[in-house]
């Protein structure tokens, strides 16, 4: 029953504030894949995104403190999950998983009948996974949300509680050091 899209993110957060385990198991299957994205894609280490996505819904339960007025709800659970994934950050140098893709499955052997070409792309990919995971966190942040997450300038300004001429600023700021880190990384293979 409430599995059904009819129900709004905030009917089922108005739900599970009382307790309702249905209101919270659909609230969860519909927000756990992107909050598990966003921390894989802010961390590199498919263990801290999955205590980042159980941390972020744990938070949802113990107290709701959603205010509609200020952002989606998309919003609020990005900047939960920010706050987290932060804190993980300074208790660890963050690392890339090499042999994970973006939504934390192993990565599929490339096809033999075009070994080179696959080899090249996900060693480029990989390239731009590492260069991401190297940015500063306020512009790694932005990146995600941003380009990855493709969330608007407005609702990722909610997210990280900033005006949305720093979302614009950083995220401008995190491209031209992205496109900076992969030139160098070309030069140094060439």
């Amino acid at each position: 029953m409430l599995e059904s899209p009819s129900h709004s993110d905030d009917d089922l957060l108005r739900l599970l504030s009382r307790g309702d385990e249905a209101a919270f198991l659909a609230f969860y299957r519909r927000h756990q894949g992107p909050v598990f994205r966003f921390a894989l894609q802010m961390s590199g280490k498919v263990e801290v995104a999955e205590e980042v996505t159980q941390d972020v819904f744990m938070a949802v339960m113990r107290a709701t403190k959603y205010d509609a007025s200020r952002g989606s709800v998309a919003s609020y659970l990005y900047g939960v999950a920010r706050n987290i994934v932060l804190r993980h950050l300074e208790k660890e140098k963050p690392y890339v998983a090499l042999s994970i893709d973006a939504s934390g499955q192993d990565l599929p052997l490339a096809s033999s009948s075009d070994l080179v070409g696959e080899l090249t792309r996900n060693e480029r990919i990989e390239k731009l996974r590492r260069a991401v995971l190297a940015l500063p966190p306020q512009y790694r942040e932005v990146v995600v949300l941003c380009d990855l997450h493709e969330m608007d300038y407005a609702d990722a300004a909610a997210a990280l509680r900033c005006a949305i001429g720093t979302i614009r600023s950083r995220l401008h700021r995190a491209r031209a050091l992205l496109m900076e880190k992969m030139r160098a990384g070309e030069r140094c293979t060439v």
